[in-house]
C-alpha cells in the first residue's frame, strides 16, 4: 500500500477504530469472514461497493441471519430498517474518509448513518481507495461534485445535482454541508463525522486498494 493510505490506517486506528488493507476485492471477501460467525444477524446500508467488491453475496449467504433492507411493503421495509440496529454486524462504505482518521457520510432517510453511529454491536465499513481524501471539506466536496450526483442518476432522483453534475452550492460555498437544493428527492440531507470512538473497535474500516463506489 502507498503511503497515505497507511498514514489512513494509522490514523483511523488512532480513533479507536480497526483498520486493514487489502489490495483486491477478493482479498476483502475473505477478510470481511473473520468479522463475522456463521449464525450472526447481518444487515446493511445501501451501498454500490459493497455490490461492486462482491462483499453482499457473502453476507447474503445461508450462513448468516441477513436481514432484507426491502420488504414486501412500506410498513414491512421499515420493520427491517429498524431491525438492522440490533444486528450482530452492520456492513456499509463511507462517503469519504481523511487522512487524518475521519470518516464522512451523507444520508437521505438517515437510517445508514445512524446503524454506523450506534446500535449494532460491529461496523465493517469498506471503502475503496478512491475514497480517500486530505480534509473533511474534500469530503464535503467529493459528496457535491461526485458521491451525490452519481447516486441520484442511479436512483433517478430529481435533483439538480442529477441535472448539473454537481451541487447547487457548488457555484457558492462550496464546503458548506447543508446548502443546495429543495427538491423532494434531495439524498444529501444527514450530515455525519465519525472521529474519536467510544468503544475501541466498534468499527472495522477495510480499505481497498481499488476503486470502487462513489
Amino acid at each position: 500500500m502507498d503511503e497515505r493510505i497507511d498514514r489512513t490506517i494509522k490514523a483511523l486506528e488512532k480513533n479507536n477504530m480497526l483498520a486493514c488493507y487489502c489490495e483486491t476485492s477478493a482479498d476483502a471477501c475473505e477478510k470481511v469472514k473473520e468479522f463475522i460467525s456463521e449464525g450472526d444477524v447481518i444487515a446493511c446500508g445501501g451501498s454500490v461497493t459493497l455490490k461492486e467488491s462482491g462483499i453482499i453475496d457473502i453476507i447474503r449467504s445461508e450462513k448468516y441471519n441477513y436481514i432484507k433492507r426491502m420488504g414486501v411493503n412500506e410498513e414491512d421495509s421499515e420493520r427491517r430498517v429498524r431491525e438492522a440496529f440490533s444486528a450482530d454486524v452492520y456492513f456499509a462504505s463511507a462517503n469519504a474518509v481523511t487522512v487524518n482518521g475521519e470518516i464522512y457520510n451523507v444520508d437521505g432517510n438517515g437510517n445508514r448513518v445512524a446503524a454506523i453511529i450506534f446500535g449494532p454491536k460491529s461496523v465493517v465499513l469498506v471503502v475503496g481507495k478512491n475514497k480517500i481524501v486530505d480534509s473533511l471539506d474534500d469530503a464535503i466536496l467529493r459528496v457535491k461534485k461526485c458521491a451525490a450526483p452519481t447516486n441520484t442518476v442511479r436512483l433517478d432522483k430529481n435533483t439538480y445535482c442529477k441535472t448539473n453534475g454537481e451541487c447547487l452550492s457548488c457555484s457558492n460555498d462550496p464546503t458548506d454541508m447543508t446548502a443546495g437544493c429543495k427538491s423532494p428527492d434531495r439524498i444529501c440531507c444527514s450530515y455525519t463525522v465519525l472521529g474519536q470512538q467510544r468503544v475501541k473497535n466498534r468499527i472495522k474500516v477495510i480499505i481497498v486498494g481499488e476503486d470502487l463506489g462513489y
